[in-house]
């Protein structure tokens, strides 16, 4: 007598399954896009400080050159998230690309402040609504056992593509006085990838089925069953389920952990963006010379893949709010100790340790964020909650200056170190999916309580 398999949803029979080649390519898809963001954001560091001798600009006009990005990334974040709750997930990941590959492009061809400024709010548009986006489509395939492990791999490509551009800084944007422009130039390079990404990577199932697309959902979620040798069983039928939008995120069951999610991603990324996006025109202006500046903070960047290594292992292991605060409190103490750091070995160590435990942090963060909500608020919140960050990106380069004026490094250093705190603070309200189906997320409208 034969058996029927009992039907499962679609988001059932993708959680049964083993890691397989599928995952591998989505991972591998997503985090390539992310290496090349992460690129464009680490070469402005080194554009800095190239600029600050070629063109003789003022801190004031550096913190601009360093801020308006995250400003436009800003804004990209909470659109990239609404927009892809609406038109999907990979439609959106391939046009961000393809907007921040030509503005980079375009800036290298920058004549002044002014127009630097424009193209690089404009490259903040597409970079900001990218990385939500390419979590969330991570995240929804991921089988649920190793969810948060695939999101810290996607990840880590943050520290292959700000190591690229330690390598461009390193050996390109000292080579002549357009240095910097050819590093500008290779950044275009997003735009190339982004007709690779159209084609190449899945729609999220639970996207599809939320907009009664079944047949697009029911072949994406058999092309990882033939892929993991498992044969497919009946799902029940899915009905459309409209997004109930932003207003949802301050609803009563949703309104606690989204103000705890918006007080970390503020916190890290005011720390994180205020210390790299300085930290090579600081080694210049403590007597390092442009090229020896380039090549500490080289080594400090490399710090950081070891530091999301041990983030993808604990993150299973601890659980997400475990290795996000102790990841966290591992970055206040690096922060502190560069920021007493004296002499070149001195300096050297507390940043390798800063990035390693920093980086960790931005892993686990990211595994966190998409589990904090349903399918049809996930891009939604994690773009709202990144693009509340960003303003921390803006607000941080503009603040180092008078931090600087204020005390010095050793103050700079220290305000970080006192908002890793914060943020560690606030993961205690933040919940704990380790293993967990993100269908236990109960949207607002379910909800009884936070």
């Amino acid at each position: 007598m034969t058996t029927t398999p009992a039907p499962l949803s679609r988001a059932e029979r993708l959680d049964r399954l083993p890691f397989t080649r599928e995952h591998g390519r989505l991972v591998v898809g997503s985090g390539l896009g992310w290496a090349l963001d992460a690129m464009d954001v680490g070469l402005i560091s080194f554009v800095m400080a190239a600029l600050a001798v070629e063109w003789q600009l003022s801190a004031t006009e550096l913190s601009w050159i360093g801020s308006i990005g995250f400003a436009g990334m800003a804004i990209g974040a909470t659109l990239g998230g609404l927009l892809a709750d609406r038109f999907g997930r990979r439609q959106v990941f391939a046009i961000t690309l393809l907007v921040f590959g030509v503005a980079t492009g375009a800036a290298a061809l920058s004549w002044s402040v002014g127009a630097l400024l424009v193209f690089r709010f404009l490259i903040g548009l597409g970079l900001g609504a990218e990385l939500p986006v390419a979590s969330t489509l991570v995240s929804e395939f991921a089988p649920a056992r190793v969810r948060g492990r695939m999101v810290v791999l996607l990840e880590a490509f943050w520290a292959v593509g700000w190591t690229l551009s330690a390598l461009i800084g390193y050996f390109v944007v000292p080579g002549s006085d357009d240095g910097w422009r050819w590093a500008l130039a290779i950044g275009a390079l997003p735009a190339l990838y982004a007709a690779f990404v159209r084609r190449s990577l899945p729609e999220s199932v639970r996207f599809l089925e939320t907009r009664g697309r079944v047949e697009e959902a029911e072949a994406a979620v058999r092309r990882f069953e033939h892929a993991a040798g498992v044969p497919p069983v009946e799902s029940p039928v899915a009905e459309p389920t409209p997004s109930p939008g932003p207003r949802a995120l301050w609803a009563v069951g949703t309104r606690t952990r989204t103000a705890a999610l918006w007080v970390v991603w503020f916190s890290i990324n005011f720390a994180y963006y205020g210390a790299f996006i300085w930290l090579p025109t600081l080694l210049v202006a403590n007597g390092f010379s442009l090229v020896r500046s380039f090549g500490f903070t080289l080594v400090i960047t490399l710090a950081q893949l070891p530091g999301y290594a041990v983030a993808a292992v604990l993150i299973e292991r601890w659980g997400r709010r475990a290795t996000l605060a102790t990841f966290l409190a591992g970055s206040a103490v690096g922060a502190g100790l560069f920021a007493a750091a004296d002499g070149e070995t001195a300096v050297l160590v507390t940043g390798m340790v800063l990035s390693f435990f920093n980086l960790g942090a931005w892993g686990a963060l990211y595994a966190v964020t998409p589990e904090v909500y349903p399918t049809v608020l996930r891009a939604t919140g994690a773009g709202a909650a990144a693009g509340f960050g960003r303003l921390a990106s803006i607000a941080a380069p503009l603040c180092v200056p008078l931090l600087l004026d204020a005390g010095g490094t050793g103050t700079v250093f220290g305000t970080f170190a006192a908002f890793f705190v914060l943020g560690g603070i606030a993961t205690w309200w933040l919940p704990e999916r380790r293993g967990r189906a993100l269908e236990d997320v109960r949207p607002p409208s379910a909800a009884r309580g936070s």
